[in-house]
């Protein structure tokens, strides 16, 4: 007796077969394919030899939101942006009106933890709709969406480390890149309109992205592509992988230094770090400065900047996006805020 003539003769076995169906697909739903693996793996950190004026760093907070406003208010066609949180009332009316005077604008907030609705963005999103604005809430296959950033007429995209949430513009540690280059913009444009649609996507690399999740292989890459000296910021210090890159970096020889804001919780780590003879000096909640960037900044000649933590969930989980960065006036920028910071905080 053949299976269908089972089915026929017995409706138990048609019963199973439905569980069996309902449940596979709710497990495909719930466990989607691992985006990261199907991502190009780095070997060697990309030089872009790009024409001047390509890229452009913004250094928060000493420039503040006047560029984000101008970005939007000379827009001749089209806005998307990516915001993890977002509560700036001034950028939501640039938005609006630049919806107003017949701007295509589309907004995709972060949608809350693997698909819960996240309550920060929640007003952004009805004053924005309200305002003729379309919004999205990201989709739930990734944890979060940490990314960060603002492409405008198809042709510049601003990658962020921080949000659009004006109580910490004036206390944050953070740093954006205007890329002009138009394979790094199209791969960007392309991840929006998947994410924006909810269908996942491979996404690409272009000439020097870092997408999350599977940005470990590149942050390893950084990290291990230093000679002499190491240069770090980052909010958090929870991935193993990252401390083992850190502590190996200094078994080798390279000076590493991390500007970071005191948390307990890192504070095994800090030791970590400190008892192998990597240097850290750390910012507290008196000293007025919060770290929140993300960056490495290797020998002076490569640096990472972008919306990736030093942590599992970031790296592994939640959609961020980074830059790898080799224009010289940047890394010397770079270098000279690190080093004011480095000042002024506090050894550990």
């Amino acid at each position: 007796m053949n299976f269908i003539s089972k089915i026929k003769k017995h409706p138990f076995y048609a019963i199973l077969g439905a569980i069996f169906l309902i449940c596979f697909l709710i497990f495909c739903y719930t466990h989607p394919l691992n985006i990261q693996n199907q991502k190009t793996v780095r070997v060697s950190l990309p030089k872009v030899n790009a024409p001047s004026g390509t890229f452009t760093l913004l250094t928060e907070p000493d420039q503040g939101v006047a560029p984000i406003l101008k970005m939007i208010q000379n827009s001749k066609s089209s806005i998307d942006l990516v915001m993890y949180e977002f509560t700036d009332k001034n950028i939501a009316d640039a938005l609006i009106a630049a919806e107003k005077r017949g701007i295509s604008v589309r907004v995709l907030l972060n949608g809350g933890y693997e698909g819960k609705i996240e309550k920060i963005n929640e007003p952004a999103n009805a004053y924005l709709q309200n305002g003729g604005v379309p919004t999205r809430f990201t989709p739930a296959y990734f944890a979060l969406t940490h990314q960060k950033t603002l492409v405008v007429d198809k042709n510049q995209a601003l990658i962020m480390t921080f949000n659009f949430v004006p109580k910490y513009y004036a206390t944050a540690r953070d740093f954006g890149v205007l890329d002009k280059n138009p394979n790094d913009v199209r791969s960007i444009e392309n991840s929006f309109a998947a994410d924006w649609n909810s269908q996942k996507t491979i996404t690409d690399n272009a000439d020097d992205l870092v997408w999350s999740p599977g940005s470990d292989t590149d942050m390893l890459l950084a990290i291990e592509s230093a000679k002499k000296e190491l240069d770090i910021y980052n909010e958090e210090m929870a991935d193993q992988r990252i401390i083992g890159a850190l502590l190996s970096a200094v078994r080798h020889g390279v000076a590493v230094k991390i500007i970071m804001t005191y948390q307990t919780a890192w504070k095994p780590a800090f030791q970590e770090l400190k008892n192998a003879g990597a240097e850290l000096h750390l910012f507290h909640g008196e000293k007025g400065l919060y770290i929140h960037a993300k960056m490495i900044l290797a020998d002076q000649t490569n640096a990472f900047l972008g919306s990736e933590n030093f942590s599992y969930g970031s790296l592994d989980q939640n959609r961020e996006l980074g830059i790898f960065l080799s224009d010289p006036t940047i890394l010397n920028s770079l270098f000279q805020t690190f080093s004011k910071d480095w000042q002024n905080a506090k050894e550990f």
